[in-house]
C-alpha cells in the first residue's frame, strides 16, 4: 500500500513539475503568502526561530525577513519536484558555477576517505545529484515517520543517478558508514539536524545553544577521513533558477577527539555558510527543541501548538 501511495505522489509531483517555472514561482509565492495569512506551521516555526536568534530585528524587520524565508522555502519545494522527476543531466545543467571542485577531486584521491557535510542550505537535493555524478557514496538519512513518506523518498532519490546507498540513521547504518570510510569511500551527512537526547552535545548556533550531532566528529576521528562542506546556493535573478555549487574545507576541529570542540567547530562552519544568504537556510525546522540540562529553559516551540 505504501509503495502504491508513493507512486501516486510521484505522479502528482511529475505533473506539477511539468508546469512552466514562471507559473511555479507564482504558485510558490502564493503558498508563502497563504502560510503567513493562516499562521501555518511553517510561518509559526520560522517566526519563532527569528525571535530566538535575531533579537537585533524589530517586529517589522522580522516579518519582512519571514516573508523572504517562506518564499524561498516554497520555491525550493517546487524546484525539488522538478529535480526529482527530470533527467539528472538536465538538472545538473542548472549548476552555473562550481567552486572548490579541485578540492573535492583531491579529497576523492585521498585514501583516507571523505565525509561531505551538507547543511540545509539552498537546494541539497541538487547537491546529492552532483555528488552522485562525481563518485559512489552513502548518504545518511533520518527516515520519515510515515511509511509512505519513506517509500516516496526512496523512489525519488533512486533517480539521482550514480551509485548511491541510502543509509538509515541507526546503529547498523553508522557501522556501514564507518566501514565505507575505512575503505577510502565517501559518505554524505546532513550535519544540522537535531539528534535525539543523549546523541549529541550542545554548541552555540547563531548565538543560542543547540543540540548538535557528535556522529560526524566521531566518524572523522575514528576513520581519519577528510571533511568537506558542500552546498548548492541559488543565484539571484535567475529564472528558471540557476545554482552555484560550493565545496570548502571544514575546520580541522570537526574531527577533534573532544566532542564539545568538534560540535562547536561544526556549528561555526554551518553558521558561516548560512549567513551567506540567510533566507536560503532552512528556518522552518525546529532546531532548538531540546534545551541544555539544568538551564531551566523550556522547549521554545511548545506554545505554538496550544
Amino acid at each position: 500500500m505504501s509503495e502504491l501511495a508513493a507512486a501516486l505522489l510521484y505522479a502528482l509531483a511529475w505533473t506539477v513539475a511539468r508546469l512552466p517555472w514562471t507559473l511555479l514561482r507564482l504558485l510558490a509565492d502564493g503558498v508563502a503568502r497563504l502560510w503567513i495569512a493562516t499562521n501555518a506551521r511553517e510561518a509559526r516555526v520560522a517566526r519563532r526561530n527569528l525571535e530566538l536568534i535575531r533579537p537585533d530585528l524589530d517586529a517589522t524587520g522580522r516579518e519582512r525577513l519571514l516573508g523572504e524565508i517562506l518564499r524561498t522555502t516554497a520555491r525550493q519545494a517546487f524546484e525539488t519536484m522538478r529535480l526529482w522527476t527530470r533527467p539528472v543531466a538536465r538538472n545538473l545543467a542548472e549548476i552555473a558555477e562550481v567552486h572548490g571542485e579541485v578540492l573535492f577531486d583531491a579529497a576523492l584521491d585521498d585514501p583516507r576517505g571523505l565525509i561531505v557535510a551538507a547543511p540545509h542550505m539552498g537546494n541539497w537535493e541538487l547537491l546529492n545529484q552532483w555528488l552522485a555524478m562525481k563518485t559512489a557514496l552513502a548518504i545518511l538519512y533520518r527516515p520519515p515517520e510515515s511509511a509512505i513518506g519513506e517509500a516516496f523518498l526512496r523512489r525519488v532519490r533512486a533517480n539521482a543517478g550514480g551509485d548511491v546507498e541510502q543509509v538509515r540513521a541507526e546503529a547498523a547504518g553508522v557501522r556501514t558508514l564507518l566501514k565505507r570510510l575505512q575503505k577510502g569511500g565517501v559518505v554524505g551527512i546532513l550535519p544540522d539536524q537535531q539528534p535525539k537526547a543523549g546523541e549529541g552535545e550542545f554548541a552555540r548556533f547563531f548565538g543560542k545553544p543547540a543540540l548538535t550531532m557528535t556522529l560526524l566528529g566521531r566518524l572523522a576521528a575514528r576513520s581519519d577521513a577528510r571533511v568537506l562542506f558542500a552546498w548548492c546556493e541559488r543565484l539571484p535573478g535567475t529564472s528558471p533558477p540557476r545554482f552555484a555549487l560550493h565545496v570548502q574545507a571544514a575546520p580541522d576541529a570537526v574531527g577533534d577527539a573532544d566532542p564539545a570542540h568538534a560540535v562547536a567547530a561544526l556549528n561555526a562552519g554551518i553558521e558561516a555558510i548560512a549567513r551567506r544568504d540567510f533566507a536560503q537556510y532552512q528556518w522552518t525546522y525546529k532546531r532548538y527543541t531540546l534545551r541544555p540540562p539544568g538551564s531551566g529553559e523550556a522547549n521554545p516551540y511548545l506554545d505554538l501548538y496550544r
